[in-house]
């Protein structure tokens, strides 16, 4: 018996030759056998989201910056407390200067006066030495009256100056130091003008005062 006729009624059914679908038409996929394993369809893979760190922001303080009190990390946002009173000596030493100004001006108008009464008018000698004097006297005037005009620049200029006005402020008062020792003979007012620069000078090289002058201007 063989199993390659094809009328043989015991063996398998001839193999029909696969019909073409007609035009238009879906084609299906073949049948799959028994005991072939079905492959699953394909299936993209998504592609796996790369995460990005947040965007630092400058983190803003609301009572100000530890280190820089009433502001932000770039610098106080307003003028802190040391540099404030600062400006304030400085404007005290300015006054003072401008007092002492106006005590050589005054002094001035009454110097031929108390020439006449010493007797010193008509000796040559002594006229000499009487000018001279009067010269030293013009001299610290221009110098008192320099002084103030340069402490009333300073004390505008602390609120928008830079680093300069600090620098400026610090060696202002340290001759208003040499000044205060001129004047230890008039009522107190060397000694009280001696201790207002020093003041002015520790409050100036503060960090607080540092970080004001040298904040970042937009």
């Amino acid at each position: 018996m063989s199993f390659g006729e094809p009328n043989n009624p015991y063996g398998p059914p001839p193999q029909q030759p696969p019909s073409n679908p007609g035009y238009g038409q879906p084609q299906q996929p073949p049948a799959s056998g028994y005991g072939v394993p079905q492959t699953p369809p394909y299936q993209q893979q998504p592609y796996p989201q790369q995460a990005y760190p947040p965007q630092p922001y400058p983190q803003q303080y609301p009572g100000g910056d530890p280190q820089f009190p009433g502001g932000y990390p770039g610098g106080p946002a307003q003028m802190p407390r040391p540099t404030r009173v600062a400006q304030i000596l400085v404007g005290v030493i300015a006054l003072a200067h401008a007092i002492i100004a106006v005590a050589y001006v005054y002094f001035l108008t009454q110097w031929d006066e108390v020439m006449t009464e010493a007797g010193i008018t008509g000796d040559p000698e002594a006229e000499r030495f009487a000018d001279l004097g009067k010269g030293v006297v013009v001299f610290f005037l221009c110098l008192a009256t320099v002084f103030a005009i340069l402490g009333l620049v300073l004390l505008l200029q602390y609120a928008k100056g830079g680093n300069t006005v600090r620098v400026c402020s610090i060696v202002y008062s340290s001759f208003a130091i040499v000044t205060g020792i001129f004047m230890l003979a008039y009522w107190g007012l060397g000694l009280l003008l001696m201790a207002v620069a020093i003041v002015a000078i520790v409050l100036s090289a503060k960090r607080e005062s540092a970080a004001w002058f040298q904040r970042p201007r937009y």
